[in-house]
């Protein structure tokens, strides 16, 4: 290995991979300050707003996802793209001679740690989801190590190289250390009153926002208090469904949270989405959730999320096409029955793994250590 530790971490697309990435950086800076990092994403995409904020540099590539369906002529761009894209990588990669490439997920992933396997750069994958996405399960063959977050990974890749690392999360959600009391202060609600927190993502999630706007009279006469995360998307249309309807004295409709750590303490249940990164987070704080998995996703991963929860007793289900009839009553059901609270905390949080970014970014150097 060189003097100084040399890493490219590639990836992107969506939140839920820029996270684990960013964390594991910061990680690795922790761990060695002589780091030099550098990102490869995809143009035009997230990352390469999200990453530089984080205070890294970071390269595009114009890579795309497969055009639906898969015989579509726009297909055919798609392919030329990655060809370009695996192009660029190769001189990005032996430009900046790494002594790791991390590859956490999405398409730029692909071209980048393709590249530098085919220049001898020990590769190291981290997976967060419970069914691999199919661009890790691709990259699987020429990685030294994988590290993933759920049991059972041996279906999609080589047991001899599965490191059960957890996914990492954001460290301000789960170090805060607000009372739920002065939580719900921090947000105009009563603090000594139960309270359910719907989110729904910084875009919004349609269902979830129907199963509240559907039902706002029963959200009025219940005896607990909501924080509802609409989106920016969607939250013109809730507050104007929540104007015409009339004053709700136990109901605080935002756009986006910005402190989610003091969201989460506030809360005796959250409604959400089950992408990998919040299950995480719900697992470290044992918060007790009901899971509404998006439909609209590859391969319907979040669904496969929800179920590794469920079926340990540690979530509650609910399918979308159902929850904007069924999704208000069963968190009314759910939030009323201190018991079963009390066991949905317990279970959830038997499940989270702690330090998952620092456990992976030890990982990375031990590989450039030839270990």
């Amino acid at each position: 290995m060189s003097k100084e530790l040399r890493v490219i971490i590639s990836g992107g697309g969506t939140g839920g991979h820029i996270f684990p990435a960013v964390s594991i950086a910061n990680a690795l800076k922790t761990l060695r300050p002589d780091a030099k990092i550098l990102f490869v994403g995809a143009l035009g995409r997230m990352e390469m707003q999200r990453v530089p904020q984080a205070g890294y540099e970071i390269k595009g590539l114009p890579v795309k996802g497969l055009v639906r369906p898969i015989y579509s002529l726009k297909n055919i761009v798609v392919g030329i793209d990655f060809l370009r894209s695996k192009l660029m990588a190769k001189h990005i990669v032996s430009k900046f001679k790494p002594d790791v490439a991390v590859g956490v997920g999405g398409y730029a992933s692909a071209a980048a740690l393709d590249a530098a396997h085919a220049l001898g750069v020990p590769c190291l994958i981290q997976e967060q989801n419970s069914y691999a996405g199919k661009t890790n399960k691709m990259l699987a063959s020429g990685a030294k190590k994988i590290c993933v977050a759920y049991n059972g990974m041996e279906r999609f890749f080589p047991a001899d190289k599965i490191i059960m690392t957890g996914n990492p999360v954001r460290q301000n959600v789960v170090n805060d250390s607000i009372s739920k009391e002065e939580a719900r202060k921090k947000f105009g609600l009563d603090p000594d009153k139960k309270t359910i927190l719907l989110v729904g993502g910084s875009l919004g999630a349609r269902t979830i926002n129907d199963s509240m706007r559907l039902h706002l009279k029963e959200v009025k006469d219940a005896n607990v208090q909501f924080i509802w995360q609409t989106g920016k998307y969607y939250n013109a249309e809730m507050n104007k469904a929540v104007s015409d309807f009339g004053e709700i004295p136990n109901l605080k409709v935002l756009d986006f949270i910005t402190d989610m750590g003091a969201a989460y303490n506030a809360a005796d249940l959250v409604i959400s989405r089950a992408g990998a990164s919040s299950i995480s987070e719900f697992c470290l704080i044992g918060k007790p959730v009901i899971l509404v998995p998006s439909p609209n996703v590859a391969e319907d991963h979040q669904t496969k999320n929800a179920m590794a929860l469920v079926n340990k007793d540690a979530a509650i289900y609910v399918k979308d096409a159902d929850a904007p009839h069924e999704l208000l009553h069963t968190a009314l059901q759910t939030v009323g029955n201190d018991s079963k609270l009390a066991s949905l905390s317990e279970n959830i949080k038997a499940l989270g793994l702690k330090n998952s970014a620092d456990v992976i970014a030890d990982e990375v150097v031990k590989l450039a250590w030839g270990e």
